[in-house]
């Protein structure tokens, strides 16, 4: 492909007359509550392996090696996340997106439910950790395609012009999740330190039932998505999508996962790493330190709700990869200076600096990959692989973060630099990565072709506003 002409716009399609507005908002709210679902269940777990679970279930180790065992349970469920995204995908590629979405959102739902109410360490010794181990993998097994879901559906449901910004909608449902799961456990931290003993920690993760049940309802009354019904009307649903995706794709799924580097990887940094320094080293044994970083996390996704469609947007009007990398670079030009914040133990900044490093760098990403990661995979294969990509990015990126960060602060007596280091490393692989992305914005979603493939395209780092114009009809 030559790097100096830039791409005429895909031919356009005909709209899809069976989606109606109706339906696509109805898509939105079915992604998005999805998404915060699962996310609520992610930043909870966050939360409490970071704060209570070292008390709760690891009560017989040191608070060091409790630490740890909390952030490896954490790490167990992305470690199946994989799993379940080969089985769901492959799933979601043989019997519909919608079908499989309500499988997944019941399954990692109700493990979180069951969550509140596991017996304690002090009540039935080492059966405790076993169960919660237990539903961490069955959280972490419906998880593995829930988001890769939800951006397949929105991707394929929206307007060809528009899809950026539809296909974010889903992130959106993160911060929903995220400040909800937040500030419940701001609201219990902050009047009683006996959150542990009262038994008070259960409520947020029994509360995970409400969600379900509304996701689960507006579920059961969407469409399936465009895409896949035109694959299934004239009979060329893929049998063996992961077989078709091992053949075709290897490369596509590594530049998927090479974008998540930064993106998952700084998630699981700034959401449970940074909490845990600001709490047992920055702020150590401060009456604050829990609240506080409870709170962060709800400021920083407060930022992130209008970060990730604005996000989505540029990606409509200046192409997905560029925008991808813009925030990216961003994040690897203030990794340093945040990590030099949290050490300060000053409150504020503290506060700020994890609002403005998650919120905009780490979920700007997010809003530019709803629609991105889906493009990059052709029709018959499309849901695999975009739980592939992100569930076996997220044990290298996101899973293992944790771990790492403790056994980092236990090697270097709690210093903050190679926290900031290891940061540098996982954003410093995704900038490389937009390099050899093929820009996506405005491709035919029913080319069975991965966008490598797609002669058409022009290199990322020369697409151009006006490839997809404005007016071009749904794809």
């Amino acid at each position: 492909m030559s790097s100096s002409t830039p791409a005429p716009a895909a031919p356009p399609r005909t709209a899809d007359s069976s989606i109606s507005e109706a339906d696509l908002r109805r898509a939105g709210w079915a992604s998005s509550l999805g998404s915060a679902l699962e996310y609520y269940d992610f930043a909870l777990y966050s939360l409490a392996s970071a704060l209570i679970f070292s008390e709760l279930f690891f009560t017989d180790s040191d608070p060091t090696t409790g630490r740890i065992l909390a952030f490896a349970t954490y790490f167990i469920g992305f470690a199946v996340r994989p799993l379940g995204g080969l089985f769901f995908g492959s799933l979601g590629d043989r019997i519909g997106r919608k079908s499989v979405l309500l499988l997944t959102v019941l399954l990692m739902g109700g493990a979180s439910t069951a969550m509140g109410l596991l017996p304690t360490y002090d009540q039935v010794g080492i059966l405790a950790p076993i169960l919660l181990i237990v539903l961490r993998i069955l959280q972490g097994f419906g998880a593995g395609a829930e988001q890769a879901g939800a951006a397949t559906l929105m991707t394929e449901y929206a307007p060809r012009h528009r899809r950026g910004f539809f296909a974010s909608l889903p992130f959106m449902g993160i911060q929903i999740g995220t400040v909800i799961a937040a500030l419940v456990f701001f609201l219990l931290l902050i009047p009683s330190q006996q959150v542990v003993l009262d038994g008070l920690w259960r409520i947020p993760f029994l509360a995970s039932a409400i969600l379900i049940g509304v996701a689960v309802y507006i579920r059961l009354k969407l469409k399936e998505s465009p895409s896949f019904s035109k694959l299934k009307a004239h009979e060329q649903v893929q049998d063996k999508p992961l077989r078709n995706l091992l053949r075709t794709s290897r490369k596509t799924v590594l530049i998927g996962m090479g974008l998540r580097m930064a993106e998952n990887g700084g998630s699981s940094i700034y959401q449970v790493l940074a909490i845990s320094y600001v709490v047992t080293v920055a702020l150590g044994s401060s009456v604050t330190a829990g609240p506080i970083g409870a709170i962060s996390l709800v400021f920083a996704a407060a930022v992130g709700a209008i970060t990730v469609p604005v996000a989505g947007l540029l990606s409509d009007r200046f192409g997905r990869v560029r925008v991808y990398r813009g925030f990216a670079i961003f994040q690897f030009v203030i990794a340093v200076p945040v990590w030099w914040i949290l050490s300060t133990g000053n409150v504020v900044a503290t506060v700020a600096a994890i609002s403005v490093a998650l919120g905009i760098g780490t979920w700007g990403m997010f809003g530019a990959q709803g629609a991105l990661m889906p493009e990059l995979f052709g029709s018959r294969h499309r849901y695999t692989g975009v739980s592939v990509a992100r569930e076996f990015s997220a044990v290298i990126a996101g899973g293992l973060v944790p771990l790492v960060g403790a056994l980092l602060l236990a090697w270097f007596a709690d210093s903050w630099v190679p926290l900031a280091a290891y940061l540098l490393l996982l954003t410093g692989v995704t900038i490389a990565v937009t390099f050899i992305t093929p820009e996506t914005r405005g491709r035919d979603l029913d080319l069975e072709t991965d966008a490598l493939d797609d002669a058409r395209l022009t290199p990322a780092a020369v697409a151009t506003p006006a490839s997809v114009p404005v007016g071009t009809p749904r794809a």
